[in-house]
Order: structure tokens, then C-alpha cells, then sequence
């Protein structure tokens, strides 16, 4: 078989005494270099991401630990009971237990006065019916 010329001729090809393939190939073997040491360097940085989130996540095992160890310490009813007791609280006395036909006796009465939760109109309000509808207090003599 003969290799065509132009092919030879490329492999012939020579700068300053190198071949231009050899040139070519160190090229694409540097950069095979440098892309596995970017993917490396990638990979490690990575590792570092989950180790950090790792020991994030085991600290905050720990803190669930020791909060849950807390309300369970705050919920004994020992303790409970000691601090009712200290405020003066106790269970409620079965004669002042009402029954559901004493409650409208027990409820509070409702404030006469609705509350009104509504914004104010967006608009200015008239000054001349602001005037009219506030009474008129009356002046006080200064001395």
C-alpha cells in the first residue's frame, strides 16, 4: 500500500528540525495533563464540600441530642408541679367548676364599641366637615 503524498508530506513536515506531529502530540499531551489535574484538583475541592457538610450535619445531631435532653428535662412533672406550686397554682376546686348552663353568667361582657379595623379613605377629607362635625370647646382665659 502507498500512502498518498499529501499524507507523507504532513508527516515529513518538519519545524526547526521537529516534526510537526511531534509538535501536535506533546500539545495534546500537555493538555491531557492539565485537564486531569483541573479534575483533580475539582474532585478534592468536592471532598473538602462534603466533609465540611459532614461534620455540619454530626454537630447538628449533637445539638438535636442535647435540646431534646433539655425538654425532656423541662417537661418532668416534678418540676412542673414545684413550679405551680411556687406560682400558686393548684388544681381547680370541683365547687368552682361550672357546668354549661352557668357559662353566659361567667362570660365576659363584649366592649360596646365595635372596633373598626377598615384603613381611612385614601382621598383627603373635606376640611369644612371636619369643622362643622367637632363641637366647639371652649376657650380658656389664660392670666
Amino acid at each position: 500500500m502507498t500512502v498518498p503524498a499529501v499524507v507523507q508530506r504532513v508527516f515529513a513536515w518538519k519545524v526547526r528540525g521537529i516534526r510537526w506531529v511531534e509538535i501536535i502530540g506533546v500539545i495534546l499531551v500537555a493538555l491531557m495533563v492539565l485537564s486531569v489535574y483541573v479534575a483533580k484538583a475539582a474532585a478534592a475541592r468536592q471532598s473538602s464540600d462534603i466533609a465540611d457538610m459532614e461534620r455540619q450535619i454530626a454537630s447538628n445531631g449533637e445539638r438535636v441530642r442535647l435540646l431534646s435532653a433539655e425538654v425532656a428535662r423541662l417537661e418532668q412533672p416534678a418540676r412542673l408541679e414545684a413550679l405551680s406550686r411556687e406560682a400558686g397554682l393548684g388544681p381547680v376546686d370541683v365547687h368552682r367548676q361550672a357546668t354549661e348552663q352557668g357559662l353566659p353568667l361567667i362570660a365576659p361582657e363584649p366592649d360596646p364599641r365595635p372596633v373598626v379595623i377598615a384603613p381611612p379613605p385614601a382621598g383627603p377629607a373635606p376640611v369644612a366637615e371636619e369643622q362643622a362635625a367637632v363641637p366647639e370647646a371652649p376657650a380658656e382665659v389664660a392670666q
